[in-house]
């Protein structure tokens, strides 16, 4: 078979064979396969998309492509949570000590950062000594000692996924259904978790701009759940705007601590504890989500979930101090306002173009290769629905550059201010 006749299939609309997608599968992950052909194939896929039965193929080739985590010796229903991606998309730093404090096992196996969005593990490295790479061994260890753990893919779980993860994000790849259902699956399925809340993001700054696409997506993510054996629910949530309000690594674990200490934003405060609700009901802690919402804000009352997250950080190595003192982590060197132009109301706020701008500053990755900047970012003086006047500040630029023009006339290209906004709805449905 040659790599080439598998590209051809594909690209004019035919449906790939177990065989072909094993052979792509297992051979990109050797390293037999070259990157310009599997580039080629994954863009024949975000052309002309896969079939239901396709989709489960390649899920389950990645799934096979490495080892599987056993859990089952570690007491009660794990419980995780994944999301699709998003501009300010810190839920899950914070959510999975939150729901640990409760006695329920987290184990969270997490990405990094893909076009526009932000990844979990790079903003968790801004925590000096944090480290995501665990053996299994020691996944297990803390999972059953923490109660939590964030960490990339453990030992051998789905390779085939973090090499064709990389690729997808420099090829403008990542917006393709059957892609992203086999990346998440192939991971959830081979980390050993009982049930599984996925938060699909749909808006200008999610993967699936058109909601019906998050629909569809979901719908892949929790039939593929369903058919391996987990439990599964989907969240369609807003990503129109930007969630909370730091954009960037070391400021997003800013906003996940400030939410642990009860002084986080509401629209972060809201989509974790809807998240997390649901996450309390599936390990039989409560029996609907409205019993088990007041059982999480309690522990983000009493500081437990603060110390649970502290404990969890130092468990991987990184410095719990963190929880007192933000200026361990890298800071930047300059900060920047950007006045509003005019008096009123915020309107939209362009949440894929505002983490362009923090790319821009340094803090993502245009070329799988680069080097992330920890400190830069955006702080969010305004959200949609905020008044303004004219000269007030939009948004706090963190920049370790002085020349910061070309991303202030980005920022200002894409906030607008009419005389009223529409009321955002941040969590739109479930996908059960």
């Amino acid at each position: 078979m040659r790599m080439v006749d598998v590209i051809d299939v594909k690209r004019n609309g035919g449906e790939l064979t177990e065989e072909q997608i094993r052979f792509f599968v297992d051979g990109y992950t050797a390293g037999d396969i070259p990157d310009y052909q599997a580039s080629a194939l994954l863009m024949a896929i975000w052309f002309n998309g896969m079939a239901a039965e396709e989709t489960r193929l390649l899920t389950q080739a990645m799934l096979e492509s490495g080892d599987r985590l056993d859990l089952s010796d570690i007491p009660g229903v794990k419980v995780d949570k994944h999301s699709t991606g998003g501009v300010g998309d810190k839920v899950s730093i914070p959510l999975a000590p939150l729901v640990a404090s409760l006695g329920i096992p987290v184990p969270m196996i997490s990405g990094r950062g893909l076009g526009h969005t932000g990844g979990t593990l790079d903003k968790l490295e801004a925590i000096p000594g944090y480290t995501v790479e665990l053996d299994e061994g020691r996944f297990k260890e803390q999972l059953r000692e923490v109660g939590c753990v964030i960490a990339g893919a453990t030992g051998d779980i789905a390779p085939a996924d973090r090499r064709i993860y990389a690729l997808r994000d420099v090829t403008d790849t990542v917006d393709s259904i059957p892609l992203i259902a086999g990346s998440i699956m192939s991971k959830k399925i081979a980390s050993g978790t009982d049930a599984l809340v996925m938060d699909v993001k749909t808006g200008a700054g999610a993967f699936m701009r058109e909601e019906e696409d998050a629909v569809a997506l979901a719908r892949a993510l929790v039939d593929i759940a369903h058919g391996s054996g987990m439990e599964a629910v989907a969240v369609i949530s807003d990503m129109n705007q930007p969630l909370g309000r730091k954009i960037g690594n070391a400021l997003e674990i800013e906003e996940s601590v400030e939410l642990l200490r009860g002084e986080g934003p509401a629209d972060l405060l809201e989509l974790v504890l809807a998240i997390g609700s649901q996450m309390v009901v599936m390990a039989g802690v409560a029996d609907t989500p409205e019993e088990a919402r007041p059982l999480l804000e309690a522990k983000i009352a009493d500081g437990s979930a603060l110390e649970r997250f502290r404990a969890m950080v130092e468990a991987q190595g990184g410095d719990g101090s963190v929880v007192d003192d933000f200026t361990v982590m890298p800071q930047a060197a300059y900060q920047f306002d950007v006045p509003a132009p005019r008096s009123g109301v915020v309107a939209s706020m362009a949440a894929d173009e505002l983490g362009i701008a923090s790319m821009m500053l340094g803090g993502g990755r245009a070329t799988k290769d680069d080097e992330l900047d920890y400190a830069v970012g955006l702080v969010l003086d305004k959200k949609v629905g905020d008044p303004v006047e004219e000269g007030e500040s939009l948004l706090t630029i963190h920049s370790n550059r002085e020349d910061v023009a070309n991303v202030v006339d980005l920022v200002l290209d894409n906030i607008r201010i009419a005389d009223a906004a529409e009321p955002v709805e941040l969590v739109h449905r479930m996908v059960l």
